[in-house]
């Protein structure tokens, strides 16, 4: 009997193990940048770069370049198209000889922001189509996302940034990811600030918990365009 209940500890154990994906135990981190760059009144230019790992500061996970055109219909409505390119390690383990998966991705967006009291709320629509190059085979996926943003400022120094956005595949599985985010962000200039705050990541069958740094820097450039101060 006393074997039988061992063996069924034991396989328990394992089934439990099992359900965890690997890494989800580890506190990641995602160092980021973003740019928005005015080009002129109605046109500017998006920069991004984020560098994910699955601990904190080490064990690779992806590398994620992105640009894009913004045109600003008015200043509450953007609409943008851009590229993106993804190097991404899939495993938790290194592995010796392991080729990382490549994407290429077009997307286009559109963001809408309103402001109720003191809450400032931007909604962003994004569609996605990605090239996915896993060495020995091609994929293309498509992919749907909306998230909305809110902002309290605190002081015209320091504020709350909160915000929910879900993932949705329009191939195979509906569910991608949803991110649920919350950040204190620090005003350092006119156009620049950081954040810093804590990501959860849900997947279908895992959840991760992410340190996030991000750094956002805007500088007005249409007085080199137009040889002028703006």
């Amino acid at each position: 009997m006393i074997k039988k209940l061992a063996c069924l500890f034991s396989l328990f154990g394992l089934l439990t193990i099992n359900a965890q994906q690997p890494g989800e135990d580890e506190l990641g981190t995602w160092f980021m940048y973003f740019g928005t760059n005015k080009v002129s009144e109605r046109f500017s230019i998006h920069t991004e770069a984020q560098f994910r790992f699955y601990e904190t500061t080490s064990n690779f996970n992806q590398m994620l370049l992105r640009t894009g055109l913004n045109y600003h219909i008015n200043p509450n409505a953007i609409a943008t198209a851009g590229y993106g390119f993804i190097n991404t390690d899939n495993t938790f383990y290194e592995f010796e000889g392991e080729v990382n998966p490549k994407e290429h991705r077009i997307f286009e967006q559109f963001i809408l922001k309103n402001k109720v009291w003191e809450f400032l709320f931007e909604h962003r629509y994004r569609l996605e189509q990605r090239f996915l190059d896993f060495g020995d085979l091609t994929e293309t996926q498509h992919r749907a996302r909306y998230r909305i943003q809110m902002t309290l400022p605190l002081t015209n120094t320091f504020f709350l940034n909160f915000y929910d956005e879900l993932f949705i595949n329009l191939q195979d599985d509906l569910f991608g990811q949803n991110r649920l985010y919350g950040a204190v962000g620090v005003n350092i200039t006119e156009n620049s600030s950081i954040q810093v705050g804590y990501l959860r990541n849900q997947f279908s069958n895992a959840v991760y918990d992410r340190l996030q740094i991000g750094v956002f820097y805007n500088p007005d450039l249409r007085g080199l365009f137009n040889n002028e101060k703006p």
